[in-house]
């Protein structure tokens, strides 16, 4: 294409973009609005937060995935862009089951949380912290390295930059100085038109074997998947996924925003938002700078803006390696009030009350002053060494995924789809993700020993100083001291003298006072959720035990044949209704229900269903037909 044509046309595509935001900048409510008291972010604000920061994987991913698996890194980034897809679309089911428990925001800590309880809770922890260490430790490195690319600067000037950029990031978030809003939505405005102008001269200036560069990064996947067995393509796919899931770190934080928007359709629109900028992006760019004919060894570190000025000018290149470090400086800042919130929200929980005590300008200093000692150790143990902090990275991020998704699929394993008709996806394809997540982790845990220690270190830290005070603080404990002890139940039954009966009811199926004497009426909860409301005098609420309903159910049932013995007493449990397909656990439950008789063969036991609407009158002298099931 002649050189009037080439500007031509990427003047036409600024001019489109100004117009596009010009039009954009004029609708009401663009970033935020107020309802019903409250102030809420709109799904634009949250998704361009988290573009900023997943954008900012471009300047570092591609050189270190290619150092990893060579040239397949081309495909193996635009596979991986999909199968974050298929993640977000998890994300965001798991935003709908939040709102459904009435929990906003927190992500993978809070549905762990409600999921698996505090052990597990703190593992997430472990691994979000890690995540938060490793972005504020890479982003500061990178944004030094393309920020001085065409800077001759030594090691020791280099280094000096580093840890100012962390400490004097530290010292704004200590005065309260956050980047807000508009500022971020500002840059991403100066983002579009730099990633827009880098993409258009790549392609009008590729080099004349990059397609064929591309193509053959297909073909050689390809070849290894169909002409091996099973196991050697599990594992090129493995090592594949696991050597560029770092080009889409950051995809988790729009989750963990969710307590900023209205409701989880916004988390959902976000994440469609990443999918048709970033989604595209990175592997386009991946792609146009990994099949151009660059030193890869000599240029790990500053690919792209090298990239830039190889089909723009040096000129070009400057402006993308200053831009590049602005944005890297911003995830950095990102890290520090991200993992604030994230420690604040445990530290409420437990009551590690020392830790979040603001100063005068309600700021979490103690927190960013950890955080900033985490970030300067980090730094000295690996000499700002981008290669290893590179391997360090994913470790956290693919635990965090594994634990998300395994999470899913035990909330599903129990609840199916009962609570979230609105939105759910295919458990078969989330096992298979599940499977990939678990797999790389399982490579990286054994391929790269600094990200495991360091990960290892921080769950056990964790897991160490948060287990004692779960037990003694956490708001289970009180929950479960708020239930009802078990003898007020026998002092109940035995104030009657006929026959006995105890009914098993699931949390919000009893909504009506049943009062009568004989009779009692149970429910089991999780101490993770509030306690259900006592509707009746005769109504008991007992906590889960840790192996579940049913073994809390044999534990009243041998309280009551100990105490009753010889006495007429009739155990009614509810009729499952629930499609064991959709819901697996109502099957294994069934079948333990089976058992109970044989267990306690004194009860008489009967599975009832009451209809939901009341019955038509009965013609004179007809009766009543039962409905239950008994088995003495």
């Amino acid at each position: 294409m002649p050189v009037d044509s080439q500007r031509f046309l990427i003047l036409l595509l600024n001019l489109g973009l100004i117009a596009v935001f010009a039009v954009l900048l004029r609708r009401p409510g663009l970033l935020g609005f107020a309802k019903g008291g409250k102030w809420y972010a709109t799904w634009l604000t949250i998704g361009v937060i988290t573009l900023m920061d997943e954008l900012t994987s471009v300047f570092y991913a591609p050189a270190e995935a290619h150092r990893f698996i060579g040239l397949t890194a081309i495909f193996f980034i635009a596979f991986t862009s999909l199968l974050m897809r298929v993640l977000s679309s998890r994300m965001v089911e798991i935003a709908q089951i939040l709102e459904q428990n009435n929990i906003r925001g927190g992500g993978v800590y809070s549905f762990s949380y409600l999921v698996l309880g505090p052990v597990a809770s703190f593992v997430a922890v472990a691994s979000i912290m890690v995540d938060y260490i490793l972005t504020a430790c890479i982003s500061t490195v990178s944004a030094v390295i393309n920020g001085t690319t065409f800077l001759p600067i030594g090691p020791g000037t280099e280094y000096l930059l580093i840890l100012g950029i962390i400490w004097a990031v530290c010292g704004l978030n200590i005065l309260g100085i956050h980047e807000n809003a508009r500022v971020t939505f500002g840059i991403f405005v100066a983002a579009a038109f730099v990633f827009v102008n880098l993409i258009v001269l790549g392609v009008l200036h590729m080099h004349s074997g990059s397609p064929t560069v591309m193509l053959s990064s297909a073909q050689q996947v390809v070849t290894d998947v169909t002409h091996h067995s099973w196991p050697h393509t599990i594992q090129v796919i493995t090592i594949g996924v696991a050597s560029c899931v770092l080009a889409y770190s950051g995809i988790e934080s729009v989750i963990q925003t969710a307590g900023l928007v209205e409701n989880w359709r916004d988390i959902s629109r976000a994440y469609w938002f990443l999918a048709l900028t970033v989604g595209i992006v990175t592997p386009v760019v991946s792609a146009l700078a990994l099949s151009s004919p660059i030193d890869f060894a000599k240029h790990e570190g500053d690919l792209i803006p090298h990239w830039a000025s190889m089909v723009g000018n040096d000129f070009f290149g400057a402006v993308v390696g200053l831009f590049g470090s602005v944005i890297l400086i911003m995830a950095v800042n990102t890290a520090y009030v991200a993992s604030g919130e994230l420690l604040e929200r445990v530290a409420h929980r437990y009551r590690f009350d020392w830790l979040i005590v603001p100063n005068r300008r309600a700021s979490l200093y103690r927190i960013h002053l950890l955080n900033g000692v985490m970030y300067t150790v980090i730094i000295l143990i690996t000499s700002g060494s981008q290669t290893i902090l590179a391997e360090m990275y994913a470790i956290g991020l693919l635990a965090s995924f594994c634990i998300n998704i395994g999470c899913l699929l035990i909330y599903r394993y129990f609840r199916g789809t009962k609570d979230i008709r609105a939105y759910y996806t295919s458990r078969a394809a989330t096992l298979v993700l599940e499977f990939i997540l678990v797999a790389c982790f399982i490579y990286l845990a054994l391929h790269k020993p600094y990200g495991t220690a360091l990960w290892a270190a921080v769950v056990a830290v964790l897991l160490a100083a948060g287990i004692p005070f779960s037990r003694r603080y956490g708001p289970e404990v009180q929950e479960k001291r708020r239930s009802d002890f078990p003898m007020d139940m026998i002092l109940a039954l035995a104030e009657h003298e006929g026959a006995l009966h105890v009914y098993f009811r699931r949390p919000g199926e009893l909504e009506a006072s049943h009062d009568g004497t004989g009779m009692v009426f149970i429910t089991f909860f999780s101490p993770r959720q509030p306690i259900p409301t006592k509707v009746a005098d005769n109504h008991f609420r007992f906590p889960l035990h840790g192996t579940g309903v049913y073994r809390s159910i044999t534990a009243v049932l041998a309280l009551l044949q100990e105490e009753f013995a010889g006495r007429d007493l009739h155990v009614h449990l509810g009729w499952p209704l629930s499609s064991w397909l959709d819901r697996m656990s109502t099957g294994v439950f069934v079948a333990n229900m089976m058992r109970l008789p044989g267990s306690f063969p004194n009860l008489r036991f009967s599975i009832d269903y009451t209809p939901q609407v009341r019955p038509p009158a009965l013609p004179a002298g007809a009766t009543q037909p039962d409905t239950a099931v008994s088995a003495a």
